[in-house]
């Protein structure tokens, strides 16, 4: 089998507890738009189309398992866990060794779980480019103080990393230190440039927030490309999970959570909260916060409403309204 035609499998690294977060919460587990940090790395990993992901987890791994069986289920996905941190080197160990092992050769993405602003097409490319060049190992990198994305030979790889874990030095093991490990064999080692915001990692809140406005800027742009006018994209806040139709207008303020779903030609007007509700076509929506709420088409609801879980708003009609005060509106 020739280097071009090798199959890609993938291990993440998400077994960190995320110190400088100060939380209880697995690191991973952060939300980001509506999902959680490391689903979006498995999302960009998808587009890559691996033949399987193991997930190398350690703090809260049980919480963090669970959390990616549920909302990836259509992926194969093994887990692991690095009991003792060893650094990323031992954590790519223990992940190839979920890998299939009847497997001769293949090429392995090694991606951080703290990179969720990583895309699908990047992990493409770095795949194409490490394939083309032959590399035993090929490095996404951005510039300084960002993180890294590998991808190794995997026969290459393993013996690299053994000759690491056998030193017995008791010290932690970086990634970088298995490419010096490969070169210094005589084997290639390539680069590949990432996009600035693409390499930068998720240590502390600070840059989770930096993060999080990234992702929202890129959501945002591609709803206005696909013909929703958002008219104060600063100020939308629209999850990964909502799905909007064509000649939906967006007022300032509104936030669109979860699985919401709107409709061609509805309106959303300002202050608007909608969680995992469905507003039908040309509805007319204004200051209403609302969840698992459904808004036929053409009807006309706000302003100053709040709809309990369940509402249903027939279609073209109008609810009454109360300016100032929160009304719940039953059906």
């Amino acid at each position: 089998m020739t280097a071009g035609s090798l199959p890609v499998s993938a291990v993440v690294l998400a077994a960190g507890r995320g110190v400088r977060m100060r939380s209880g919460r697995p690191k991973p587990l952060h939300d980001l738009c509506g999902r959680a940090m490391l689903l979006h790395v498995l999302d960009a990993l998808a587009e890559a189309d691996p033949r399987r992901i193991a997930v190398v987890v350690g703090f809260g791994a049980e919480e963090v398992s669970k959390h990616v069986t549920e909302e990836a289920f259509d992926l194969r996905i093994d887990f692991v866990e690095q009991r003792v941190q060893r650094g990323t080197a031992d954590a790519a160990s223990l992940g190839i060794g979920a890998l299939d092992a009847d497997i001769d050769d293949e090429d392995v993405l090694v991606v951080p779980a703290d990179m969720p602003l990583i895309g699908g097409r990047t992990m493409r490319q770095l795949v194409a480019q490490h394939r083309s060049s032959g590399a035993a190992a090929t490095i996404g990198a951005g510039g300084d103080e960002h993180s890294e994305v590998f991808c190794f030979r995997r026969s290459l790889l393993s013996p690299a990393l053994r000759r690491l874990a056998n030193s017995d030095s008791g010290l932690e093991y970086s990634l970088s230190d298995a490419v010096s490990v490969l070169t210094s064999a005589g084997h290639a080692a390539g680069s590949y440039a990432l996009d600035e915001s693409e390499a930068r990692g998720v240590d502390d809140r600070e840059q989770l927030a930096f993060a999080e406005a990234e992702m929202r800027r890129r959501i945002n742009r591609n709803w206005m490309v696909a013909g929703v006018r958002i008219m104060a994209p600063h100020s939308a806040y629209i999850d990964v999970g909502v799905r909007l139709a064509p000649d939906v207008v967006i007022h300032p303020g509104v936030v669109l959570s979860g699985q919401t779903v709107i409709g061609e030609g509805a309106v959303i007007g300002p202050h608007t909260h909608l969680v995992d509700c469905v507003v039908g076509p040309r509805a007319t929506v204004e200051a209403v916060s609302a969840a698992d709420a459904e808004i036929g088409a053409g009807a006309s609801v706000g302003a100053y409403i709040k709809l309990a879980p369940g509402t249903q708003i027939p279609p073209a009609s109008r609810p009454a309204s109360r300016q100032g005060n929160e009304k719940l509106w039953n059906c």
